[in-house]
């Protein structure tokens, strides 16, 4: 791949990442009131602004073992995200028609940086 379209990749990947967290904040912003509501609300405020916050720094990483390291955290902070919309779901604190668009995003950036961290682990082992 060129590295314009890596560039790219990685723009998009930046924005993408960045209206995940926005959309997710906004979302845990109107969970009900309680106990429950607050408790997922910052956790989920966490791990999806996590994902956004770490990707940016796996793109400036000073060497691939800590880009590894970096998109590590973005895959465990993504798939907690998904846990935590799937909870939401499960709990019925909200609509499913609600939640499931993000719960779609969560796990489609899980995919995205499993892959990524694969092909660096495979990419790190070629040096």
């Amino acid at each position: 791949m060129s590295n314009n379209k890596i560039e790219n990749k990685e723009k998009d990947l930046k924005k993408r990442t960045k209206i995940f967290a926005h959309r997710c904040v906004k979302l845990a912003l109107v969970l009900p009131k309680n106990k429950l509501g607050y408790h997922i609300q910052g956790q989920l405020i966490r791990c999806s602004t996590s994902v956004a916050a770490n990707y940016r720094a796996a793109n400036i990483a000073q060497s691939k073992k800590s880009f590894i390291a970096k998109i590590s955290i973005v895959v465990e902070e993504a798939d907690e995200s998904a846990f935590w919309l799937e909870f939401i779901i499960d709990e019925k604190l909200m609509k499913e028609e609600r939640v499931i668009e993000l719960l779609n995003e969560a796990k489609e950036l899980t995919a995205i940086f499993v892959a990524s961290r694969k092909t660096a682990r495979k990419n790190l082992g070629n040096e």
